[in-house]
């Protein structure tokens, strides 16, 4: 593994979230800019303060993508395959962006990589870890609890969740409401609803910042850690000066690591 190949996988991956960024960060800014609560240079400060906190959060979902979908026993995790698994989630993210669909690029990004190491692996279906138990079952690795499951459950716990939301925020406002003097601005609605939910607004789309930072940034720090461990067991990073020593990874016996700041 050249040092070189090291270093257009870390470009590719910085190349797939920049497109993430301009793809998904609308999700988190739509509401704050269709209510003119902020301006959209406003609002994208804001995501990106919001997103660059998530990243720097933790690390759960980069050594899902680092560890826990391909067995690097079965298929050997190449520089050429993290490259070609970045592409196919760049292209599809392209896509759907200019066809305006809101689709996920977190899936996009492991279907890419698990498509690229089963055609590294000769079709064997064997490269792709299915399911491996924990301690509990959150703590469980494989496509199946980390990525089929929750792409099933997400959405309709999102939903659930939203319409019990409003639900309550509207039996609130109705209740307190009814016990409120009229106080109502030229377009005919309450100045206090306005003010308060216009302020609300921020925090819930700083909170959607800071969660899709948490797991869309992640992702790709965890493409880019795996670049690395590959790199350093490889040692093709043995040479580098000592202000680079932090890019070592070094992986156990189970071919796990941990991911460094």
């Amino acid at each position: 593994m050249t040092l070189t190949l090291v270093f257009a996988v870390v470009l590719v991956a910085l190349v797939f979230e920049y497109i993430n960024g301009f793809h998904d960060t609308a999700n988190s800014i739509a509401t704050v800019v269709a209510t003119k609560v902020l301006s959209p240079g406003q609002a994208v400060l804001l995501a990106a303060a919001t997103n660059l906190i998530g990243a720097l959060w933790g690390t759960a979902v980069a050594k899902t993508i680092s560890s826990g979908l391909i067995d690097s026993n079965i298929v050997n995790v190449t520089p050429e395959l993290l490259i070609c698994a970045l592409l196919g989630a760049t292209i599809w993210d392209l896509i759907t962006w200019w066809w305006g669909l809101p689709s996920s690029s977190s899936h996009a990004l492991v279907g890419g990589l698990c498509g690229a190491a089963l055609a590294g692996a000769h079709n064997n279906w064997s490269a792709l870890i299915w399911n491996q138990a924990g301690t509990h079952w959150w703590d469980g690795k494989g496509l199946w609890p980390k990525v089929i499951l929750p792409m099933i459950t997400s959405p309709l716990a999102g939903f659930v969740l939203g319409v019990t939301v409003m639900g309550l925020l509207f039996a609130l406002i109705s209740w307190l409401g009814a016990r409120a003097s009229p106080a109502i601005n030229q377009f005919g609605r309450p100045r206090f609803v306005n003010a308060f939910f216009g302020k609300a607004q921020i925090f819930s789309a700083s909170a959607m910042g800071l969660s899709h930072g948490m797991n869309d940034a992640q992702k790709t720090m965890g493409i880019i850690a795996l670049a690395l461990a590959g790199a350093t067991s490889a040692g093709s990073l043995d040479q580098l000066p000592s202000f680079l020593h932090f890019m070592r990874i070094e992986q156990d016996a189970s071919k796990s690591f941990e991911i460094a700041l």
